[in-house]
């Protein structure tokens, strides 16, 4: 598949970038900034949230699919989280309309639900939205705009809620949340070649022993994660946070270091 990749030199775009083309994927990258050194693939230099940048990019590239993972990473105001992550997936859906690109894997996150206290009990694909911040409203609405163009236009997307994207588990929390770079890939490499998934949600975490969500709905799209996070638990030193980090799915996120006005700074 021809694929673009939003977000590409961030630190879940440089892996999955690299993993797809190690995989066959035909690698076309976007981001706001430019191409890593090295980079062997297509790239181009734009800001999501530009539609006619993005319909630019749609217009010069024969695509197949998006996987978008562009979005400021962290908590932010309102507005900057609805720019961040619902006018550039508003902004790829157009285009992707446009140039009857049928597939999108999006890049959600776990904070979707992450106001959802733990004493619920393993996580499914139907939880309803309980975002703990901003981010995580931002992530929400998003979801829900990709749902309102598989209804109207018939594509097919995939909304993946990433717990702990990292390279290891470093606390108590990510020995339950943690993805592996490997099972990333994994992760979105199934969610692009899953057979006409239409909107569907799985959660992006590993096969991990204290694993908090379902991992059923992946599977049932093809994605086998391999990889534990109990392997990496005799490295972790608990810490004073992690009983209030346990008391929600979205950890520090659902504390009050994060309580601010929706309009503030």
């Amino acid at each position: 598949m021809r694929v673009l990749v939003t977000g590409a030199a961030g630190s879940l775009g440089r892996v999955v970038t690299v993993g797809l083309a190690d995989r066959g994927h035909d690698v076309v990258g976007l981001d706001l900034v430019p191409a890593p050194e090295g980079t062997p693939f297509a790239w181009h230099e734009a800001d999501c949230a530009d539609a006619d940048a993005v319909a630019a990019v749609f217009a010069e590239e024969r695509l197949d699919a998006v996987v978008h993972l562009a979005g400021v990473p962290e908590e932010a105001s309102l507005p900057a989280e609805l720019t961040s992550h619902v006018i550039t997936t508003a902004a790829l859906l157009d285009a992707m309309v446009a140039h009857r690109v049928p597939r999108l894997v999006y890049a959600s996150s776990n904070h979707a639900v992450g106001r959802t206290p733990r004493a619920d009990g393993v996580l499914g694909e139907h939880a309803l939205p309980r975002p703990d911040t901003y981010y995580g409203v931002g992530k929400v609405a998003a979801e829900a705009l990709i749902r309102l163009f598989v209804d109207r236009h018939g594509i097919d997307a995939v909304a993946c809620r990433i717990g702990s994207f990292l390279e290891e588990p470093t606390t108590v929390r990510a020995l339950s949340t943690w993805l592996s770079h490997d099972d990333g890939v994994r992760m979105v490499e199934a969610a692009l070649t899953a057979p006409a998934p239409g909107f569907a949600v799985l959660y992006g975490i590993s096969a991990n022993t204290r694993g908090w969500w379902d991992l059923e709905p992946g599977r049932r799209l093809g994605y086998e994660p391999l990889d534990d996070a109990e392997e990496h638990a005799d490295r972790v030193e608990p810490r004073p946070e992690d009983e209030a980090e346990a008391a929600y799915v979205g950890g520090p996120y659902a504390t009050a270091d994060f309580v601010r006005p929706a309009l503030g700074d």
